[in-house]
């Protein structure tokens, strides 16, 4: 067994490297020809102020006037030794930066990672077992409608109704204007994360909740469920007893595989919030021509989004006790 899992965590390991060495030089040379000039990026409104000779010895400090293949391989050997670079725009480390955001990041995608998760399964299972009645319909309909709804649009909508209109909610940022770090409260920081989170969360529904009701349609046509009512079983004691673990299965899947989708998601409703975060940072970066906040961000996603499925494949082989055997689903 712990040949098994010592493989497991070795492949994963080989496979995370060959990722990330693809994502990192694919990145760098996209990010080098990018149409953005990083001098002018990093100079800004003083463009005019700034001489040819200046203009030089930026490029130079930022090693922007050597060959690309040379400041790849610059960039690689200090990525080896832990050292993301300096951000062009925040003047810090990128790591700090990174740092900072993601602890902003992390709370918005968690609550809204829970409650899209635990509402699409719930709604899923309720549309299965309703099959046919308006429950079902309304179901789908509501899930239809929001797998082909961009996440800035619904983010605008519900800072129109729920912040302008009602101000229930700040209009953005995740903290209050003008009040100090170390006097801001809790509660203040959840009311400023709710709006966004409840955004990606009802995005984030509809997969789960189809996915879970096509399977357990599925589920509920076998042969031991049929069974199962011949004894005189039905409902949802019927589901609970003999369909909850084939349903959970592909749902724990589903909801580890979509962090990618939340991560993007992150980006376009942070930037309508303006909520501090690392989509914030991303879309920055990316405008103002920050090409060491930017590659570090890359390099950052690409790890949280293959710690999503190797979360899904352990608990997977939890859950299943044929993996934990060492054969296939």
């Amino acid at each position: 067994m712990y040949k098994r899992i010592l493989a497991f965590f070795l492949l994963k390991s080989v496979r995370l490297v060959i990722l990330l060495a693809a994502v990192c030089t694919v990145s760098f040379v996209l990010v080098s020809y990018s149409p953005i000039d990083p001098v002018q990026a990093y100079i800004g409104a003083d463009m005019m102020r700034v001489s040819p000779e200046q203009r030089a010895q930026i490029a130079a400090h930022w090693g922007w006037d050597q060959p690309p293949l040379k400041r790849l391989l610059s960039w690689a050997t200090a990525l080896l030794h832990g050292d993301l670079g300096t951000s062009m725009i925040y003047r810090r480390p990128v790591a700090e930066v990174i740092g900072g955001r993601f602890l902003h990041s992390i709370a918005l995608m968690s609550i809204a990672w829970l409650l899209s998760g635990i509402i699409g399964f719930v709604l899923g299972v309720l549309a299965a077992m309703k099959k046919g009645t308006w429950t079902d319909r309304v179901i789908k309909w509501y899930c239809y409608t929001l797998a082909s709804t961009p996440t800035f649009w619904l983010g605008l909508l519900m800072l129109i109704v729920f912040a302008v209109w009602l101000r229930w909610f700040p209009v953005g940022m995740a903290v209050p204007i003008g009040v100090a770090a170390a006097d801001v409260a809790w509660s203040d920081l959840l009311l400023h994360m709710l709006l966004p989170a409840l955004t990606l969360s009802i995005i984030g529904v509809s997969g789960v909740a189809l996915h879970t009701r096509e399977k357990l349609l599925q589920v509920l046509d076998s042969d031991y469920m049929l069974f199962a009512r011949a004894r005189g079983e039905k409902g949802f004691g019927l589901f609970w007893r003999h369909g909850l673990r084939n349903v959970a299965l592909p749902a724990v899947t589903l909801q580890f595989a979509s962090f990618s989708e939340l991560f993007g998601g992150a980006v376009l409703a942070e930037q309508v919030f303006t909520y501090p975060g690392l989509g914030q940072a991303t879309v920055e970066a990316g405008l103002r021509g920050d090409v060491p906040l930017l590659l570090g961000l890359i390099i950052f996603s690409t790890c949280f989004v293959f710690t999503g499925n190797l979360l899904a494949d352990l608990l997977y082989r939890i859950l299943d006790p044929r993996l934990r055997e060492g054969g296939r689903a």
